[in-house]
């Protein structure tokens, strides 16, 4: 079976391109709020047998880490020596699960720029840049920042009977969030309104 016949139509890059927003270059990328940063992550796609899989990566448990644990996307902040936030999310990708984007990687186009709801949180801003990959593309633990890494298909991202709710509790604050549990662990928060505009943009058929 060759990569073109395991693709569903949607997922062909000419079809995904156009579900997504362009990036022309660095001058797209926002600007950092006041006394934030810009970081970027990847949603890297991989077409297999029973549909398409994306890459999640489970944050290792660090007490300095404000996203410590927790179920992401690989990436981060941007680096003075990133030409461009697409150039954070491909060095981060290979920093953490030892994936060059740059080589092996089909780039499709962005989302839009998010930033944590929460004002606990830094001020962060946060693009979110989508590429896909081969059936045969393997990834790895590559950082000590990674606990983790799971290929979950795009059918159980949408799946409603993995839809869950996260209860976050931190001093006083009680409160709950919509979550998608994956392997036990939920993706919440930042991730999961990554996914949710990213999986709205796909057909109904998407899987």
């Amino acid at each position: 079976m060759t990569p073109d016949t395991l693709r569903p139509d949607w997922m062909r890059p000419e079809a995904l391109r156009a579900l997504l927003e362009p990036y022309p270059g660095p001058q797209a990328d926002p600007e950092a709020r006041p006394g934030g940063w810009l970081a970027a992550v990847a949603l890297v796609l991989r077409p297999v047998r029973s549909g398409t899989e994306l890459l999640i990566i489970r944050r290792a448990v660090d007490e300095r880490d404000p996203w410590s644990g927790h179920m992401a996307l690989p990436g981060g902040r941007k680096d003075p020596t990133d030409d461009s936030l697409l150039g954070t999310a491909i060095r981060e990708t290979r920093e953490e699960v030892g994936l060059d984007l740059e080589r092996s990687g089909t780039r499709l186009g962005r989302l839009e720029p998010m930033a944590p709801a929460s004002p606990t949180l830094p001020p962060l801003t946060i693009v979110p840049f989508v590429f896909g990959v081969e059936p045969d593309t393997s990834a790895m633990i590559a950082s000590p920042e990674v606990a983790n890494l799971h290929w979950v298909s795009i059918a159980h991202l949408r799946d409603n009977r993995n839809r869950t709710q996260f209860m976050f509790t931190r001093g006083s604050i009680n409160r709950r969030f919509p979550a998608i549990e994956v392997d036990g662990q939920p993706i919440w928060g930042l991730t999961h309104r990554i996914l949710e505009d990213f999986l709205g943009r796909l057909p109904d058929s998407g899987t």
